[in-house]
């Protein structure tokens, strides 16, 4: 009976031997795997800064341009800037919002109204072309 033992752990020892080894290795690859991946790997900026065309742009700048002429009207009706200071600051939004809206029309290459992103949550749409009366 001890004789047969004897045998069979002689048979399976070296294939345990072998499959310990292997594990050993097959740890040692994937860990050396991930190390190489998260510190010597890196990644391309592009990939995780959002993509936004330029019209989606142009028209953000739109978006901002107006909420500033609305916020500066409400500033100077409740007494904040003296009238001079008002205009100028009018004027320079004003500059800056035909020159975006001339930039729009160039990329849509259509001149026509855009909606502001937030027109449903508004309730309205702000026309991109001039404001007449202004």
């Amino acid at each position: 009976m001890m004789e047969s033992w004897i045998s069979t752990a002689m048979i399976i020892s070296p294939v345990a031997i072998d499959i310990d080894t292997l594990a050993v290795v097959a740890c040692v690859a994937l860990t050396a795997a991930v190390l190489i991946s998260v510190f010597m790997i890196q990644p391309d900026r592009g990939d995780s800064a959002p993509r936004r065309s330029q019209l989606d742009q142009l028209m953000e700048r739109r978006d901002i341009i107006y909420d500033n002429l609305r916020d500066l009207k409400f500033e100077y009706r409740t007494g904040k800037f003296a009238e001079e200071d008002y205009e100028q600051m009018k004027q320079t939004l004003e500059s800056e919002a035909a020159l975006v809206l001339a930039e729009i029309e160039r990329v849509t290459e259509s001149p026509g109204t855009l909606p502001r992103s937030d027109a449903p949550v508004r309730g309205r749409a702000v026309p991109a072309g001039p404001r007449a009366g202004n």
